[in-house]
């Protein structure tokens, strides 16, 4: 093979690779502004969250502004995803199928508990809140936001999720937001220890939920080839959730985790 037919070889490898490697560092960018929300995330949370220079980021974030995918602040100086998303979802506006068959047993878990219970899925190596149920009893946990956006370990739904995995894929997804864990006091290793205690358990339990003083249990939801995308969970004040509580609480879980698989079967 002559030098000419060689270098073309290698254009035609390296130039689709780096194309991806380009979407995915964009993408990487939006999730972290995602979880920003209205708010929106200073340019230094980016470039310690995503792990990319700050040339990089810069490039990125110029070209998203001027398609309307990103804005900034002027007065926060803070980047935000942009008006253009939104109108983009529009072209989606049907629940998923997910959202139908969670919904009924979303109502019913909700009559039986009493407590918060929130519906979050998967999207890449993050959790996205996507329905909140506020229950009876008076005093009531109001730690997640529909649409709040998390890296997959922080809580006890993102642990879950990754309980459900093959451990490789969940060592990998934990050892890519390594830097992003920081930002809510934990990190690698302790993570991995709530992941594996949430296998031994059939569930995922954080003693000390995202706001002090509280308890969360989390069961995961998975597709019909077997993937987990979504957890159910429950939070609740600490006493509302003693041992034999916590058991009862988790088998209402299970059992309505298990009837929204079959309806996505169905």
């Amino acid at each position: 093979m002559d030098k000419t037919t060689s270098a073309k070889s290698t254009r035609r490898i390296t130039g689709p690779r780096q194309g991806a490697q380009a979407i995915r560092r964009a993408l990487a960018v939006l999730r972290i502004l995602a979880a920003g929300r209205e708010d929106g995330v200073l340019l230094a949370e980016v470039l310690r969250a995503t792990g990319l220079t700050r040339p990089t980021v810069h490039r990125i974030v110029h070209v998203l502004i001027e398609e309307g995918i990103v804005e900034r602040h002027d007065r926060t100086g803070r980047y935000a995803i942009g008006n253009q998303v939104p109108e983009l979802a529009l072209a989606r506006p049907r629940p998923s199928r997910l959202l139908i068959a969670a919904n009924p047993s979303l109502q019913r878990a909700s009559a039986e508990i009493g407590d918060t219970l929130f519906l979050t899925v998967r999207t890449g190596n993050d959790t996205l809140c996507v329905d909140r149920r506020i229950g009876v009893y008076p005093i009531q946990v109001l730690s997640i936001e529909v649409g709040a956006r998390r890296p997959l370990g922080v809580s006890s739904a993102g642990v879950a999720i990754l309980a459900a995995m093959p451990a490789q894929d969940a060592r990998k997804i934990v050892a890519a937001n390594e830097k992003r864990l920081e930002a809510y006091r934990t990190d690698v290793a302790t993570v991995l220890g709530q992941v594996t205690a949430a296998r031994r358990l059939g569930y995922g339990m954080r003693e000390i939920g995202l706001v002090q003083g509280t308890k969360s249990i989390s069961t995961w939801i998975k597709t019909p080839d077997g993937r987990p995308a979504a957890a159910m969970t429950v939070s609740a004040v600490r006493t509302r959730l003693g041992p034999r509580r916590e058991q009862e609480v988790a088998e209402i879980l299970l059992r309505e985790a298990r009837i929204i698989e079959q309806a996505i079967r169905g």
